[in-house]
């Protein structure tokens, strides 16, 4: 039994940010916040007739619907982002992990023909 969830979930929660402590000139500490990147592997499926796998990639686990990503060099812009779920011995793990994409051009143009069609 799966089930999909299109919000997202980190199943291990991890601090985004560490705190370092450095001296001024004149002797004062001060505060600067580094953020960490915290990075999952995606299933990436570019999902223009016919889908093609793009294969697995590390990206941050907020990562959402109209950010644009660049793989082996083309320019794409995420469509979905979908994450699975399998009942394991009577609670829901994760199991996959997806991002569905479309070429930034190709996005653009069903943004602009959707457009077309709401005001019609």
């Amino acid at each position: 039994m799966a089930m999909v969830a299109s919000t997202s979930f980190a199943y291990k929660p991890q601090p985004r940010f560490a705190v370092v402590c450095r001296k001024n000139k004149d002797g004062r500490d001060r505060e600067r916040e580094k953020e960490k990147e915290h990075k999952h592997p995606f299933k990436v499926v570019e999902i223009t007739p016919p889908p093609r796998c793009l294969g697995v990639r590390c990206f941050p686990t907020n990562i959402h619907c109209g950010e644009s990503v660049t793989i082996e060099g083309q320019a794409y812009t995420v469509s979905a982002v979908t994450h699975r779920y399998q009942l394991r011995k009577g609670r829901y793990e994760p199991s996959e992990k997806r991002l569905d994409v479309l070429s930034t051009g190709r996005y653009i143009l069903n943004l602009y023909l959707q457009n077309l069609l709401d005001q019609s």
